[in-house]
């Protein structure tokens, strides 16, 4: 990947809808070198998709919460049915396994305080192998879908 690559994504993550004709002016290149690393790097894994930035609140997900997860077990196959079962929530916009303790974090949307409590009472207390939740309100996103460093 060179400094031109770099510059193709720096400016696709921050206007994902350009033609390939505006991508290619403001890269400095002509269209066809600038489609063949656009295919490139979608074939290579690098651009791994295209999609919208949605607000939440549209939505009427207004809610959202933090959950740190500690695991009762930690074998190889209750790991995997929890992380495949996390997977299969809609609500669940991320979910990271971490070094020590918690084991995970979940970032979870709702639409408001009560549908999170049934979330977590019928649904998250549930998932194989889990001891305790531990969740955070979110009182405020600052940085928020932030583009990846491109250099």
């Amino acid at each position: 990947m060179d400094a031109v690559d770099r510059q193709i994504l720096a400016v696709l993550q921050a206007e994902g809808r350009l033609t390939l004709t505006e991508l290619a002016h403001r890269v400095r290149l002509s269209v066809s070198p600038c489609h063949r690393r656009l295919r490139a790097l979608e074939r290579d894994g690098t651009i791994r998709g295209y999609r919208a930035v949605v607000d939440p609140a549209a939505l009427g997900l207004t809610f959202e919460a933090l959950v740190f997860v500690t695991m009762r077990q930690e074998d190889r196959e209750t790991l995997l049915a929890f992380e495949a079962a996390v997977a299969d929530i809609p609500n669940v916009l991320l979910a990271q396994r971490l070094f020590g303790d918690p084991d995970y974090l979940l970032r979870i949307v709702t639409a408001d305080l009560a549908a999170y409590q049934q979330l977590e009472d019928d649904v998250l207390s549930a998932l194989p192998g889990v001891q305790r939740l531990n969740s955070t309100l979110v009182m405020k996103r600052v940085v928020d879908e932030r583009p990846l460093p491109a250099s």
